[in-house]
């Protein structure tokens, strides 16, 4: 519907994650009061629900009480208006707050004595900024690579650019 019939998201930029991938392709995600972000990165593949994950900073903007949940569980989240270049979708529900969390596979979640859904620590050390995450959300599944998830306001926070140390641990 964004996009226009039969259209198919095209690949910028490979993910981490094999088979994940920062579209081409780009929505205006439009909140409460009109407030908007123009230009939100589709990520793929697609999902079968819609779904916006935003940083705290980004609610705010757009005048949307984030609620933080893993991904997928939307049930129940608010809603946004998604405009693309060739059409407008109203998501009755979709928009969240990911939850920090920590992908790995079956070998990782063995190494750090840990299974899916546990939770870890993560230490960033990054001079005057070192900080503790607490509460990762373990998601181990095949395939996977070993991949910690933060959103923009988190990596900020604790300058995750020039960290010069990075921890993993068990809760």
């Amino acid at each position: 519907t964004l996009f226009g019939p039969g259209a198919k998201l095209s690949v910028a930029k490979p993910l981490y994650q094999d088979g994940f991938y920062a579209a081409e392709e780009t929505v205006m995600v439009v909140g409460p009061k009109r407030r908007m972000l123009p230009t939100v990165r589709v990520l793929g593949p697609t999902r079968p629900e819609s779904q916006v994950e935003l940083a705290f900073t980004d609610g705010i903007s757009l005048g949307i009480d984030l609620p933080v949940r893993a991904s997928g569980d939307i049930a129940g989240t608010p809603g946004c208006v998604l405009v693309g270049p060739k059409g407008v979708v109203e998501l009755k529900q979709g928009v969240i707050r990911a939850e920090r969390h920590v992908h790995m596979g079956p070998a990782d979640a063995e190494f750090y004595g840990v299974e899916d859904k546990s939770r870890m620590r993560l230490r960033v050390h990054s001079g005057s900024c070192a900080t503790t995450f607490e509460n990762l959300l373990v998601r181990v599944g095949r395939a996977i690579k070993l991949e910690v998830h933060l959103d923009t306001d988190e990596g900020n926070a604790c300058d995750i650019d020039h960290a010069d140390k990075v921890e993993l641990l068990r809760q």
